[in-house]
């Protein structure tokens, strides 16, 4: 690699505000200020790119939200419902910041759904929830928003462009702002299907990946713009650099815990977490030459120099993108239901389910006291008089309806208990079968 070569930054191939600060932030980078917080026990780093810093990562001045679940299992019933809190908030805030709450609004899921990597957006709509056509019939109930949704495809099927349908339909319908959500790329490995990034900058679909599109954002289409993203590809320059970066510090992390030599690579596997290892120069060298003295930077620089010109620069997605895809799509849509529709779970829709349950453990009192009295009836209409005073114990009679009666109460009452949570249902039949 020449000397002109060694000062160029390679192509940093990201949608993600916070790549381009952990890339630039030993960089001297200024106007570009981060920050972190927790909701729900989820890591929210805030990111604020000024006008300088704009100029230089290529990201436009704004505010860029970045949850981040790489430590997370997203398959986790009680993580997932920390996630999607946390995501409700977050763009609750972002809502708030841009004066956005309460107002009429247009859900756009960008993407191909038959390209599993670039379909979370029309994932999204599927499960987004509605509610224009009840606006416009008066019939929307407080603590609902005007919401609206569709997804106009991609332009390579549609050979419409997306910005001309979504300037268009948000125009049409008299949207205040427009919430777009659609697929991302990193420049890391680890931040596939782990990180949402929410932005009030708007979007450049495609850019990511190359293929860029015109820009959705207030400049061009006149209207905030609340985008919504998720990384799901990431190029081989990024899988190449990241794999020797890891390989450098397991060897360097062997090397400490005296299981490895510089000239014998025959090891016992090291566990540990990597993340905390940092291999000092003479260890890249002894084990990569000089292309173990190069800096990260010029590391990509020179793969990327390497596989561009190939075509071999591809970008590749886990295999596991299907069950990914479907699982984050419902909790961006579940986050935006509770970020447009407070009502759903604020006060309003829990009070008529209150209502519901009180009402129907008090149906279920008076039908079973009914049946109780009329088992106890029908028992004691059989039996001779004489039988209370003789060899019969009446309370050996009396007893069972007593149980049943206790015992149907119980039924119905972890049945109501439970009965607004699917996901224990098969627990409720296990109880009532089991009594």
């Amino acid at each position: 690699m020449n000397e002109k070569t060694k000062n160029v930054s390679p192509l940093i191939r990201t949608d993600l505000a916070y790549d381009d600060y952990e890339f630039y932030q030993n960089q001297g980078i200024s106007d570009f200020e981060n920050s972190k917080y927790q909701v729900f026990d989820i890591p929210i780093f805030k990111s604020i790119v000024g006008k300088k810093a704009s100029e230089t990562i290529g990201k436009k001045e704004g505010t860029y939200y970045t949850v981040d679940l790489t430590e997370l299992n997203i398959h986790d019933s009680k993580t997932i419902e920390n996630v999607e809190k946390a995501l409700a908030s977050v763009l609750k805030n972002c809502l708030e910041e841009n004066k956005l709450l309460g107002k009429k609004a247009f859900v756009v899921g960008l993407g191909n759904e038959n390209v599993t990597p670039d379909a979370i957006g029309p994932y999204v709509i599927d499960n987004t929830i509605v509610t224009r056509h009840l606006a416009i019939n008066n019939t929307l109930s407080e603590g609902f928003s005007n919401v609206s949704a569709m997804s106009p495809g991609v332009m390579g099927t549609t050979g419409i462009e997306t910005y001309d349908v979504i300037s268009t339909m948000s125009d049409k319908i008299g949207a205040d702002f427009v919430i777009i959500v659609d697929a991302l790329a990193t420049n890391s490995i680890k931040r596939i299907n782990k990180t949402i990034q929410i932005t009030d900058t708007g979007i450049k679909p495609g850019s990511g990946v190359g293929n860029k599109r015109k820009e959705i954002s207030y400049d061009t289409i006149n209207k905030p713009v609340i985008a919504i993203g998720i990384p799901t590809v990431v190029d081989a320059t990024t899988i190449t650099v990241d794999t020797i970066q890891m390989v450098l510090k397991y060897l360097n992390l062997a090397m400490n815990n005296g299981t490895s030599k510089a000239n014998n690579i025959t090891m016992e596997p090291v566990k540990e977490d990597l993340t905390n290892s940092h291999p000092s120069n003479d260890t890249n060298v002894a084990f990569f030459g000089n292309f173990g003295n190069l800096s990260e930077t010029e590391q990509r620089t020179l793969v990327e120099e390497v596989l561009t010109p190939q075509g071999y620069n591809l970008m590749v997605t886990p295999k596991e993108i299907d069950m990914e895809v479907e699982d984050l799509s419902k909790i961006i849509a579940n986050s935006l239901n509770i970020a447009l529709h407070p009502g759903l779970f604020n006060g309003y829709g829990m009070n008529n389910k209150i209502i519901i349950i009180l009402a129907l453990l008090v149906f279920s009192f008076i039908n079973n006291t009914i049946i109780a009295f009329d088992y106890l009836k029908d028992i004691t209409s059989e039996v001779e008089p004489v039988v209370f005073y003789h060899k019969v114990e009446p309370r050996v009679e009396i007893e069972k309806p007593v149980k049943k009666y206790i015992k149907t109460i119980y039924k119905y009452s972890v049945y109501f208990i439970f009965f607004f949570d699917i996901d224990n249902l098969p627990s409720v039949v296990e109880t009532l079968n089991y009594t």
